[in-house]
């Protein structure tokens, strides 16, 4: 007998969850296990509702709730081991996670910190594990100078990347780069603060 569908998820665009359907002898079932970030902490909020309305959140990792034969909610808690003794088959059929780095701008320059100029290498190797990946390059700056600018120095700096990662072997035709100024500060400032963070290149592999 199929599982009934009374479950309806509200989920937040960056939220990991599992949604498993489980089909038992008698009774069918649906469960919903929030599955942790890789430092441990929530993937997000998710809320549960029934098909009588009642509604449930689960905010904690591992957070688990059961949909009975006749739609009641019931929570729980379950644990890493337990996830992947019962669901890894399931865990890896997933799609390999995003992966996100990022450089720093010595001020008012396209020039590297030599604290995060080994970065490109690591990238390199990111890639190499991903089967037909490929990386988008975002320039950033802090507030000092106009938008003007910004814009462009953003743009030359993710370009800068760009030409390290080829040098490191990196076919150009997979990186696409853009700038976004200052528009998207990493630690919001009053116009003209020099912020080290802000001045950044992410690199991002799909």
């Amino acid at each position: 007998m199929p599982a009934q569908k009374f479950l309806r998820s509200a989920l937040s665009a960056a939220l990991l969850l599992a949604l498993l359907a489980l089909q038992g002898c008698q009774t069918p079932r649906e469960r919903v296990i929030l599955l942790p970030k890789a430092d441990g902490s929530p993937s997000g909020v998710v809320t549960v509702q029934s098909k009588s309305g009642a509604l449930l959140r689960l905010d904690q990792s591992y957070a688990q709730v059961d949909a009975g034969a006749a739609g009641e909610l019931k929570p729980s808690q379950s644990n890493a081991e337990t996830v992947q003794k019962e669901y890894g088959a399931l865990l890896a059929m997933q799609p390999s996670k995003p992966h996100s780095f990022i450089v720093n701008f010595r001020s008012n320059s396209n020039e590297l910190t030599a604290e995060t100029a080994p970065v490109v290498a690591q990238v390199r190797q990111a890639l190499s594990a991903l089967d037909g990946g490929e990386l988008v390059v975002i320039g950033h700056t802090d507030r000092v100078g106009t938008m003007e600018a910004n814009d462009k120095l953003s743009l030359v700096r993710a370009e800068t990347v760009r030409d390290l990662l080829v040098r490191q072997g990196i076919p150009r035709e997979k990186i696409s780069v853009a700038g976004r100024g200052e528009r998207e500060p990493l630690v919001p400032t009053a116009d003209q603060v020099a912020e080290a963070r802000n001045r950044r290149v992410e690199i991002k592999l799909r």
